[in-house]
């Protein structure tokens, strides 16, 4: 009976502790399925939520037995709970300071901004650039590709600058929540996903759609920020003024582990690029217009430089820039005097060249992703064949 029960115990110890992390990190096989249920995140999150209790139910049940072996059994019964208890205390230890999320990626202890200083190996690297009441900065992806979430004030408001390197979504959002600011830690991946916790309930929100998904304010949605991939050379020459995010001396080592992601060289089997076309790791355009999704070829945008389309009814546009991994995606309607939501951006060099001057133009919002991704979260999405 003891040993039933001093067996019960280690299970328990064991199986959930392992579990509320396995299914929110990329374990192999924990993040396989494309399907957006939510049974296996549904199950961390109780586990995440409920493991003090589980842990104090499992230790009540080894505790008696392991004394009662240490002071009477043989050398192997006290061998047979002993190791036991060792593995029990190095999983613990593991899966709570190695293996979470938050132990994992830190977001940045310095925040410093300076205006952009190019050069032959920095004119190409890929940011995430926002704009906010004339104020415009720029994060390069391959430092807050590590960090995962930078808070910063931009033209005087909150704004959270977010980045799945798994999933390759760079997004920014108002880091309020009923009309509080909050704050959030990286808890762990939805398929491959990064997923947040907020500070106050601790729901646990998607990084790629701002959406809660799990906790009392499942259902809720973060308000976008619009954003946009540029190169720093394209950012710099928009905004001269801009200021850029700098390295974070505190972290130089874990900066060098994603060095390639922006060309998509790196040779992680989550982060690389499939050079072939609708793969999983291939890489995609994502538009969202009046409710419609709809996915462009990488490697056609880059053969054709413009692809001409409809979505909801009206004509698209989505083009790349002159260096390459900039696009921007356009609405064009005809016959209106020449405006732009975006100005600058998305009238400069080729992209005007492209359009008569009696068009308006309105930007859409544009993310490249991977494949896997763009249609994990858009079950709906068609894809763009070229005429």
């Amino acid at each position: 009976m003891r040993a039933l029960q001093f067996l019960a115990g280690v299970l328990l110890l064991l199986v959930p502790e392992i579990l509320r992390v396995y299914y929110i990190m990329p374990f192999p096989g924990s993040q396989e399925d494309v399907a957006t249920d939510l049974r296996q995140v549904s199950i961390a999150y109780w586990l995440h939520n409920h493991i003090w209790w589980v842990r104090l139910i499992g230790l009540a049940l080894v505790v008696g037995p392991f004394i009662h072996y240490l002071r009477n059994g043989n050398w192997w019964k006290r061998i047979a709970v002993i190791l036991p208890a060792a593995l029990c205390a190095l999983v613990f230890y593991a899966f709570n300071f190695k293996f979470m999320a938050d132990k994992m990626f830190h977001p940045p202890k310095e925040m410093v901004m300076r205006t952009a200083v190019l050069s032959d190996s920095t004119a190409n690297s890929l940011v995430i650039a926002v704009e906010r009441n004339g104020d415009a900065r720029a994060y390069p992806i391959e430092l807050i590709g590590y960090h995962h979430q930078v808070l910063d004030t931009i033209g005087g408001e909150p704004v959270l600058v977010t980045y799945c390197t798994v999933c390759r979504t760079g997004r920014a959002w108002k880091p309020v929540v009923n009309g509080e600011p909050e704050s959030f830690r990286l808890v762990g991946m939805d398929h491959f996903n990064a997923m947040f916790e907020d500070s106050r309930t601790g729901s646990w929100w998607r990084q790629v759609s701002g959406e809660c998904i799990l906790g009392p304010l499942k259902g809720q949605q973060l308000e976008e920020v619009p954003s946009q991939q540029l190169t720093l050379a394209e950012f710099a020459q928009l905004h001269p003024k801009g200021l850029v995010f700098q390295p974070d001396n505190n972290f130089t080592e874990q900066y060098t582990g994603l060095e390639g992601f922006d060309e998509g060289t790196i040779t992680s089997s989550l982060e690389y690029r499939d050079s072939a076309s609708w793969q999983m790791k291939s890489w995609v355009v994502g538009v969202v217009h009046n409710g419609q999704a709809r996915a462009y070829d990488w490697n056609d945008l880059q053969r054709l430089k413009e692809l001409h389309d409809t979505l909801a009814n009206e004509e698209i546009l989505v083009r790349s820039t002159r260096a390459g991994p900039g696009f921007v995606a356009l609405t064009v309607r005809r016959d209106t005097a020449a405006t732009s939501t975006y100005g600058r951006l998305t009238l400069a060099g080729p992209i005007r060249d492209s359009l008569v001057i009696s068009e308006r133009i309105d930007t859409l919002p544009s993310y490249q992703e991977f494949w896997h991704s763009w249609r994990t979260f858009h079950p709906n999405t068609t894809r763009y064949e070229p005429r």
